[in-house]
Formats: structure tokens, C-alpha cells, sequence
């Protein structure tokens, strides 16, 4: 039998067209919502992933400023910069794109992002406030996860959930979101012992470790939810995912890499942008 396909193409859809009616509705209040890239890399796929959140922001009535520092800025550059935007009150968004340059690392400059702007959730103060179940923007690619899983009505509660990945961006804040919701979270990482006999506990497995094929049929239990974060270069030019395909064989459901993740990502960025123009609006 093979696996569901957990499609994020619809919900994107859904989310995109609430953010189009609220961009609209603010752009004629005098507050036209406005999104800003910080970017300090020639990394390909980087940039390539960063004209895509450009090109939906323009669909969604969104300005979106890709602030270009190069790949040889500094820190300090990168410091001051999204010191600036924080400062700007045209600004509703600030996202600071990875890879960094040598020296510089996200984990120290993302403090300098105002919380009420951070719509990728990548300040430290907006990662406690998600870990206190305080309202934060939780970083959009862990929230996509939570919303695929809610689109698709897989229930949470009570059931074991395992995450492989412990970053910061993906796997932390997806355990946190999953906790809130009454599931059982386990997260493994690249020194868990006999990750497979791990993963084959899971009734959901979320996998972000960035290795394309890495979760194979060995590691899943007939009928789990099986949602697939990755989005690695394929040798075709087109992008893979972490779960390799023979998995779709065993587990009941699986997203699909391209379509499943990333769409509601992307769409979940541009509603906390909206979202977050609303309330700085109102101060």
C-alpha cells in the first residue's frame, strides 16, 4: 500500500488568500505591510529560496525589501542592519536569511531582530516565549509542520511523536509546538543510539537532519505519519527530501518533497507579517 500524500499545495493556498485580504485591508488602512530579507550569502539554493518568498510576497500585496549585504559583510554589518529595520517603522518583518558569512552566526545576531517583528521566530526571545507557551511568532517552518498535520486532521494527542533534527530553526521549536499539543516527544539527533529502533516507536515522525534519503523503510512502522522537512539539491536540479522514497511503501502517510513542507512555509511567513503589521499598527 502507499502512503497518503500529506499535499501542502492546498493549504498554502488557503493561507495565502487570507494574507491577500488582510494585506489589502491594511495597505488601504495608510499601514501597506512590508517584509525584509536580510541576506549575506552567494549560496544558491539560498538565494534561490529567497526570490521565492519575494515573488509570493508580491502576489500577496506584500512589499518585500531583499536587503543584499553580500557574502563578505560582517557581523557587525549584519548587526547594524537589522538594528536599522527593527528601528524602521515601515518594517513589519525582518528575516535573516542563512547561510552566514565566517564569523557570523544566527543564534548571535537574530537577538538584534525585534521580537514583534522576528516572523521567522529566530530571536532567542521569541524561541523562550514559544518553550513558556507565551504568545511569539514560532519559526514558520516548525509551525508548517503543526498546520500540515491539523490540514490533514492527524490527531496528536496522547500519541508518540519523534522528531529527528534538533536545530534551533526546525526540530526544537516543532518538539515544543508537538508538547503543547499533548503528544509524547522524542528527539534524536546524529549521536542517538539505534535511531532506527527509535523511529519505528513513532505514530509521527518528523524528519529535519538535512541529509537527503537519510530515513529509509528500516526506520518507520507500518501506517506512521511521516512528515519530511528536508529540501536538499537533487542530482536532476530539482530538490529531495530527507525520507527516501521506499518509505512511501511502509508508512500511512507522507508529505511530498517538493509540495508538502515548503508552500506552507512560505505562507505562514507572509501571515506573520501581516499578522505582525496589524499589531504594530495598533501601537
Amino acid at each position: 500500500m502507499t502512503a497518503i500524500s500529506l499535499s501542502g499545495k492546498e493549504l498554502a493556498a488557503s493561507i495565502r488568500a487570507r494574507v491577500k485580504e488582510t494585506a489589502d485591508a491594511l495597505t488601504a488602512a495608510g499601514t501597506p505591510p512590508k517584509l525584509a530579507v536580510v541576506v549575506a550569502t552567494d549560496d544558491g539554493s539560498s538565494l534561490w529560496y529567497v526570490r521565492s518568498i519575494a515573488k509570493a510576497a508580491a502576489k500577496s500585496g506584500i512589499e518585500c525589501d531583499v536587503v543584499d549585504l553580500g557574502a563578505d559583510t560582517t557581523a557587525e554589518e549584519i548587526r547594524r542592519t537589522l538594528g536599522t529595520l527593527s528601528a524602521d517603522d515601515t518594517v513589519h518583518g525582518i528575516i535573516l536569511q542563512t547561510p552566514l558569512p565566517e564569523g557570523a552566526t544566527a543564534a548571535d545576531l537574530a537577538g538584534t531582530i525585534d521580537p514583534a517583528k522576528d516572523v521567522d521566530g529566530a530571536n532567542p526571545a521569541s524561541l523562550g516565549r514559544l518553550a513558556a507557551r507565551l504568545p511569539a511568532f514560532a519559526p514558520a517552518t516548525a509551525e508548517a509542520v503543526m498546520a500540515l498535520l491539523d490540514h490533514h486532521d492527524v490527531p496528536l494527542a496522547g500519541r508518540h511523536a519523534v522528531v529527528i533534527g534538533r536545530s534551533t530553526v526546525v526540530g526544537v521549536p516543532a518538539a515544543q509546538l508537538l508538547l503543547a499539543r499533548d503528544a509524547t516527544v522524542s528527539v534524536c539527533h546524529s549521536r542517538t543510539a539505534d535511531l532506527p529502533g527509535m523511529t519505528r516507536q513513532a505514530d509521527v515522525l518528523v524528519v529535519a537532519v538535512g541529509r537527503a534519503g537519510m530515513v529509509t523503510a528500516g526506520h518507520v512502522a507500518p501506517g506512521t505519519v511521516v512528515i519530511d522537512v528536508g529540501t536538499n539539491p537533487a542530482e536532476d536540479g530539482g530538490l529531495a527530501g530527507d525520507v527516501a522514497a521506499e518509505v512511501s511503501e511502509v508508512a500511512g502517510a507522507l508529505t511530498p518533497v517538493p509540495g508538502g513542507v515548503g508552500p506552507v512555509t512560505t505562507a505562514l511567513l507572509l501571515g506573520h507579517t501581516v499578522d505582525a503589521a496589524s499589531l504594530l499598527s495598533q501601537r
